[in-house]
């Protein structure tokens, strides 16, 4: 992948201008739109559902890039994917049977992906990498926006990057949390190829457009 891609978060967007602030994203040169999903049980915060997904859908061109934190998962797949989601995340800890949640992802017409939280061993991802289309690294704890980079997640960055470099096919491997300008490079430098960032790019005092150019510069070093 020649350049890295990013993907502004909204759960740090102004939600009293969602639509808005969308459209600057887009406008900024945001590659893709990051939509947590949180249900106040598989973590501790509520954010929203499916109705953020469907209202989105107009308002860009951008690939919704939807993370489900979210638990049982199952149930819901099939609203997100007719909401409009481009690809749908889910835990390895959410699912009994994760082979055949993301093989129901790709039959809805879907790229499916791939998670789990910091705390959960890497080797619980490798034998589902080759039903994935995105492999996401945590480097937060998932549930809440404007936590700080967890730098001892590079390895873990690195390793996945390595395990899909052997594998054929198109992945992105993506990487969420606490990155910003100074957080970027080294993540990138691990193997990051889809850079999601919520309150470094609308939380910037420089505006939507400046904050994704400055990741965009990070990222290239």
């Amino acid at each position: 992948m020649s350049q890295v891609l990013i993907a502004p978060s909204i759960l740090s967007a102004d939600f009293a201008s969602l639509g808005s602030q969308v459209r600057e994203a887009e406008a900024g040169g945001a590659d893709w739109i990051h939509v947590d999903v949180m249900d106040g049980h598989f973590v501790p915060q509520i954010s929203f559902g499916e109705p953020i997904v469907r209202a989105l859908r107009p308002v860009t061109t951008l690939p919704l890039d939807v993370h489900l934190m979210i638990e049982p998962v199952d149930p819901h797949l099939e609203t997100f994917a007719a909401a409009g989601a481009d690809s749908i995340t889910i835990h390895v800890e959410a699912t009994p049977d994760l082979a055949h949640t993301l093989r129901t992802i790709r039959d809805l017409g879907v790229r499916p992906g791939l998670t789990l939280r910091p705390g959960t061993p890497a080797w619980a991802l490798w034998p589902y990498l080759d039903l994935a289309d995105i492999v996401l690294v945590m480097t937060v704890e998932p549930g809440r926006g404007g936590q700080a980079f967890m730098p001892e997640m590079l390895p873990r960055i690195q390793q996945v990057a390595e395990r899909l470099d052997a594998l054929d096919g198109e992945r992105w491997l993506q990487v969420d949390g606490g990155l910003n300008a100074t957080t970027t490079g080294a993540a990138v430098v691990a193997g990051a190829q889809v850079i999601v960032a919520g309150s470094a790019i609308f939380g910037d005092a420089g505006g939507v457009a400046a904050a994704i150019d400055g990741l965009r510069g990070a990222a290239a070093g």
